[in-house]
């Protein structure tokens, strides 16, 4: 195919993480996980405009002007076709919910904000109902999760569960010391995980700054353990909070390493 010289996408791979934000702001599916990297899988699918630029949180791409493919928009629609042939029709109205590009092609064909991962499309969940207990009888314990994913990593900014949501943050400990951690803090709740010490604290707060000024969120709660490193997480969402300009009210609950509620506080 004859090459022309334009615009079109750059991506610094020492500076990619991996997080996935590019693919789902790519309308034209132009950008995938690879390995762990974002790549741009054919120039062809690239418009040059610029739209997954924005959504980088570590400054990995860039428009450069070189040769090239030209941008081909049919052939853009027969790619993002055979990406919507691999996933449920649920999948796809979860997305065209969640996302709204700006480029006119239709939705993000990534999987979710998941970095590609099809396991982490962003999708609501339908509680089961709670089952009727006679006298004596012994019930399982239903789960009151409502969304999907739950890592704060690989939750898009703009799924739909956040309108109108009341948010639970946790610590990621914190569902292994506290027995009742469902029935208490979950339902009700989108719930939200990450360890402050072990990730990156400061593309938590980004992305937290971008869910709670791009969507109305009615109330947060922060969960963290009593150990001092996780106290952290209190902080940044806090931080997240102030810097998006949002007023919603954030209430921290300290959780004791042997299960029991050590303290609640508004921030």
């Amino acid at each position: 195919m004859e090459k022309i010289v334009r615009k079109i996408i750059e991506i610094e791979d020492d500076l990619c993480n991996g997080c996935g934000d590019c693919v789902t702001s790519c309308a034209e599916g132009a950008i995938q996980i690879i390995d762990g990297k974002a790549r741009l899988v054919s120039e062809i699918y690239c418009d040059g405009l610029g739209a997954c630029i924005g959504e980088c949180p570590t400054g990995a791409l860039t428009i450069v002007e070189r040769e090239s493919e030209a941008f081909d928009e049919q052939a853009v629609e027969q790619h993002l076709d055979k990406l919507r042939d691999k996933q449920s029709v649920e999948d796809i109205v979860s997305k065209v919910m969640g996302h709204k590009p700006a480029g006119g092609h239709g939705p993000a064909p990534g999987h979710g904000g998941g970095g590609g991962c099809p396991g982490s499309m962003s999708r609501m969940l339908e509680r089961a109902p709670e089952p009727e207990q006679a006298a004596g009888e012994q019930v399982s314990v239903q789960s009151q999760l409502g969304n999907w994913p739950l890592q704060l990593m690989l939750a898009p900014v703009n799924a739909p569960y956040f309108s109108g949501a009341d948010i639970m943050i946790s610590a990621d400990c914190v569902p292994f010391a506290y027995a009742n951690f469902h029935a208490d803090f979950v339902r009700g709740k989108v719930v939200l995980i990450g360890c402050p010490k072990l990730d990156d604290a400061g593309h938590y707060q980004d992305k937290l700054t971008q869910v709670f000024k791009l969507n109305d969120i009615n109330s947060v709660e922060v969960l963290i353990m009593e150990v001092p490193c996780c106290f952290g997480l209190a902080s940044l969402v806090g931080s997240a909070v102030a810097a998006s300009g949002s007023d919603v009210a954030v209430k921290n609950t300290k959780i004791g390493i042997r299960g029991d509620v050590i303290e609640s506080f508004e921030a």
